[in-house]
């Protein structure tokens, strides 16, 4: 691999705002991996709810995959400059760097060299809507037909094996008071002091964590209402909540829609409706699988220790997960995820490439690491 050519290709990519609000953008960047893979495979296009996706293969007839590699392709909002990449000694600066424009190339680069060659079936799975929940890519695709043994997904890891991630719920408060002029507080009842109260519930069981903690968090990502005077009592607010939780929260592990909704009702205040979206497993693979360990053993003849991971945010492994197929993040490595000074640290790229191949190439075959 040409480590300069491969950074060259991230660039374009990196400058592509493949955010969820700019469909055209998404096609782009799906449609630039595509051209870096080249031709001589079949591609299956996909697309549900506006977000596009493809399945890259060589086969005629789609088989059931030995391998699927998945990555996705759009990233989270970022400021103008964040869109225009750039290298400071061994960082390459851009939304999406690490999270993970740049390991999404490193494996189309190794699918395109090997999945002529293999003697199993080998997918590219290319998606462009992680960043908002995944089920118009990878559980679209999913629901399709598309299906595998072992699922290798390049979210950042720095070379070692995440095997377990938390469940996610998607939620919000709903809030039902009544309006009143705002010198007159005892003729109304404010919606927004009941929702405060009810947060400040949730709160008091999951409190905000300072520091890292494998247990149950809850963010608050906004509270709003639709009143517009400052002299009038509210009379609906409304807040959102991202809910993270281990397999050891019995509360919303293997519960239902109905049963988490009913969970969360325990902490609101009269007039305060919990409204539950989406309540998504926790993620795990079985570190004693062949692939697994082999997958650790390649990073490890790379120089890396190769450790194993549990990540706090969820991933498309998710829905693998849920049909008994094991899935696995390994992906390269940097900081600021989602943050203004998100980077990939090129170092980590060339041994990334060369893992994956030394795994591809022989995915049971070789012991564990020493």
């Amino acid at each position: 691999m040409d480590l300069e050519s491969l950074l060259a290709a991230a660039q374009d990519l990196l400058a592509v705002p493949s955010t969820a609000d700019r469909p055209a953008d998404l096609h782009r960047a799906l449609d630039l991996v595509l051209g870096f893979v080249g031709p001589g495979f079949t591609v299956e296009r996909f697309e549900s709810g506006g977000k596009p996706s493809a399945l890259v293969h060589r086969h005629a007839e789609r088989p059931r995959f030995r391998i699927i590699l998945n990555a996705h392709l759009d990233v989270v909002p970022a400021a103008p400059h964040q869109f225009r990449p750039r290298r400071d000694g061994t960082r390459l600066y851009a939304r999406g760097a690490q999270d993970m424009k740049v390991s999404a190339l490193v494996q189309a680069q190794v699918f395109r060299e090997l999945a002529g060659g293999l003697p199993y079936p080998l997918a590219l799975q290319l998606v462009t809507d992680e960043e908002v929940g995944g089920r118009d890519g990878t559980l679209h695709q999913l629901e399709q037909g598309v299906i595998g043994d072992f699922v290798v997904i390049g979210e950042q890891s720095r070379l070692r094996v995440v095997t377990d991630s938390k469940g996610m719920v998607t939620a919000g408060l709903r809030a039902v008071g009544r309006g009143a002029h705002g010198a007159y507080p005892w003729l109304g009842d404010n919606a927004l002091l009941k929702l405060h109260r009810t947060v400040d519930n949730l709160l008091a069981a999951y409190p905000v964590a300072t520091e890292e903690v494998w247990r149950t968090t809850v963010n608050l990502a906004r509270i709003e209402t639709p009143n517009e005077a400052r002299n009038q009592v509210p009379a609906l607010a409304e807040a959102w909540l991202d809910i993270r939780f281990p397999p050891q929260d019995t509360d919303l592990n293997g519960r239902t829609v109905q049963e988490v909704t009913a969970h969360l009702a325990t902490f609101c205040e009269p007039g305060v409706t919990p409204v539950v979206h989406h309540v998504d497993p926790p993620h795990h693979a079985d570190r004693d699988r062949p692939e697994v360990r082999r997958l650790q053993r390649a990073a490890w003849d790379q120089g890396y220790r190769a450790g194993f991971l549990r990540k706090h945010g969820a991933a498309d492994g998710r829905f693998y997960y849920r049909r008994g197929v094991d899935a696995v993040i390994f992906g390269v490595g940097g900081d600021g995820q989602h943050g203004p000074e998100e980077y990939v640290d090129t170092t980590t790229v060339a041994p990334y490439y060369r893992a994956l191949r030394e795994f591809l190439l022989d995915p049971c075959g070789v012991p564990a690491v020493p």
